[in-house]
């Protein structure tokens, strides 16, 4: 499959978690970086779809600690969470 195929599953699989909150938080953050990442980025943030939706959350606001797998340029950039819209 190439790029552009990929990364369009990845968008619609990130926007579409089953909960608004993780859909924000997940497909926000895929719609603000995945243009610029790597190949090995890309297969980093595929696994990470594949865990729970409350882990990733917890992961981003800093309420657990993240999994030495996924600790990288990644995850730092989903924990600035600059990419949420926040109504005001």
């Amino acid at each position: 499959m190439d790029r552009e195929h990929r990364l369009k599953r990845l968008r619609f699989r990130a926007w579409h978690r089953g909960v608004k909150e993780a859909d924000l938080l997940i497909g926000g953050f895929f719609d603000a970086h995945a243009e610029g990442w790597n190949d090995a980025e890309i297969d980093l943030f595929e696994a990470m779809l594949e865990e729970q939706d409350v882990d990733i959350m917890a992961w981003a606001m800093g309420t657990a600690a993240v999994p030495e797998r996924y600790q990288g340029t990644i995850m730092n950039a989903l924990k600035t969470l600059n990419y949420v819209p926040i109504s005001r």
